[in-house]
């Protein structure tokens, strides 16, 4: 590394400390531990009581990145000055963290008003996102070009900051509490109260949900693709990051907004939106101008343009009917034995609705992450996406659109452990066997075949509201039945 990549590389790890100090002001309730400012208690140093000590350890923190970021500027003017790419973000840092030692003093004077509370956090982020940009391009080839693959990752950050700003009006609003439960709301797919504090902490769970999607599927659409190897190491980072968030946002309720809990959420926030920065730079960067098309996704032949008839056959055929038919047949039986008899028809129409739509979401999402591999065989590659009928991102968007239906549905007409257990199936489906098994060994199917077992669980429970030991005995019957069948079958 040369001399400006350390300094740039210094200078982010440090803003990542200062948000999360910030954030150990924020859980340790130390905002006004020093009620004046830049002075402490009318002095320049603090009193030795807690409060003021978080507080000031984080005035501290920002002298040192005021100064480092001054640093990377100065170097970027005297040796940079023509890498628009280097001097511009390292210049714009300057501004904002001027802009942001100017929002702390209004937030002390105004006693933690919530919205300079957000803005000055929603700076802190911006703040971040330059000195990752100038750290990134410092590493990064020159050049690149604004493709699909760039313009999504810019999206998906876009999505963090939104989820990190609602995030933060949740904390300011004292929202973090509204609901006692989590992932639910008091027990309810849809929260009851419509009071703003309840809406800006569904919208912040909802707004997290869609992040998540968008990290998945551009983690999947990077893989395999050495040219973007760093962009899909980001987005496993960034992904990770967003389990690891949705464990801290648990935690925050779980532990009534322990310190430490609340402290985990910002830093690892905060994590995830350089990661998803980084990532979005990196994408840019390594996208040659006017190379990317389609998104770069490789494994599908060029696209036809199909009238309505054969667009909407080639999306059902995406949903791979047949094989819903034999899942739902496992479905009825199983509820049968629960209910020792025939349930009501309603509840059948019902569970097989939406189990019918939790694994046509499955299927779609299949032929997403399997179109390299299906347009090599001869069996497979007349499938819609590999045919060229249906664009892979919309493949993608058509099985998640289906899974957030069924999960619905089933939530809200049947119960929710059978929701649980129908879309926690497709989770199983596409992450252990799809993306894993099957590309790593070719007796994938016997740990695979658990998915297909799956609905005789989510008959059972859509009558019992449990799962009890005659569904574990009918899963584990078509668990052991699945591998022989699908091996005779390879033998024909």
């Amino acid at each position: 590394m040369n001399r400006f990549q350390k300094l740039s590389l210094a200078t982010t790890v440090m803003t990542l400390v200062l948000i999360g100090v910030g954030g150990t002001v924020r859980g340790t309730g130390s905002g006004l531990g020093c009620p004046d400012w830049p002075r402490c208690h009318g002095k320049w140093y603090p009193p030795l009581t807690f409060h003021a000590i978080i507080e000031y350890s984080h005035r501290a923190s920002a002298s040192i990145v005021i100064v480092l970021v001054m640093a990377v500027a100065v170097f970027a003017w005297v040796k940079y000055r023509s890498v628009a790419s280097l001097f511009w973000p390292a210049l714009g840092a300057v501004g904002v963290i001027a802009i942001q030692a100017f929002l702390g003093k209004l937030v002390v004077d105004s006693g933690l008003n919530s919205h300079l509370v957000v803005i000055h956090f929603a700076t802190s982020l911006a703040l971040l996102a330059l000195v990752i940009t100038t750290t990134v391009n410092a590493f990064s080839p020159r050049g690149g070009s604004f493709g699909p693959l760039a313009r999504e990752a810019v999206g998906i950050s876009a999505m963090t900051l939104v989820v990190a700003v609602l995030g933060a009006y949740v904390t300011q609003w004292g929202a973090a509490l509204i609901f006692a439960d989590w992932p639910l709301f008091d027990g309810r797919v849809i929260p009851a109260s419509s009071s703003p504090h309840a809406l800006i902490h569904f919208a912040h769970r909802v707004a997290a949900l869609i992040l998540g999607l968008g990290l998945a599927r551009l983690y999947v659409a990077t893989r395999g693709k050495e040219r973007y190897r760093p962009v899909h190491i980001l987005a496993a980072v960034a992904a990770a990051m967003w389990l690891l968030q949705a464990l801290a946002g648990a935690a925050n309720i779980w532990t009534k907004t322990a310190s430490w809990a609340v402290i985990a959420h910002v830093l690892g926030g905060a994590v995830l939106w350089g990661a998803s920065v980084a990532m979005a730079v990196l994408a840019y960067r390594l996208t040659a101008s006017g190379a990317a098309t389609s998104g770069g996704i490789p494994g599908t032949r060029a696209g036809t343009h199909p009238g309505m008839g054969q667009r909407v056959r080639a999306y059902f055929l995406l949903t791979k009917p047949r094989v819903i038919e034999l899942l739902l047949i496992t479905t009825v039986p199983a509820m049968v034995v629960a209910a020792h008899g025939w349930p009501s028809l309603a509840l059948i129409g019902a569970t097989l609705l939406g189990g019918s739509f939790a694994a046509g979401g499955a299927g779609a999402i299949n032929c997403y992450v399997d179109r390299d591999i299906d347009d090599l065989m001869e069996r497979t590659s007349g499938r819609p996406v590999p045919a060229g009928q249906i664009e892979p991102p919309r493949a993608l968007a058509f099985g998640i659109v289906l899974e957030v239906i069924s999960f619905v549905f089933l939530a809200a007409t049947v119960n929710l452990l059978s929701a649980v257990l129908a879309v926690g199936a497709t989770i199983f489906y596409v992450f252990v066997y799809t993306i894993w098994l099957k590309r790593a060994t070719p007796s994938n199917i016997v740990i695979g075949g658990a998915a297909g077992a799956a609905p005789v669980l989510v008959g059972w429970a859509a009558v019992t509201g449990r799962v009890g030991l005659p569904a574990l005995v009918m899963f584990a019957i078509i668990f052991f039945w699945t591998p022989p069948h699908f091996w005779a079958l390879s033998l024909r």
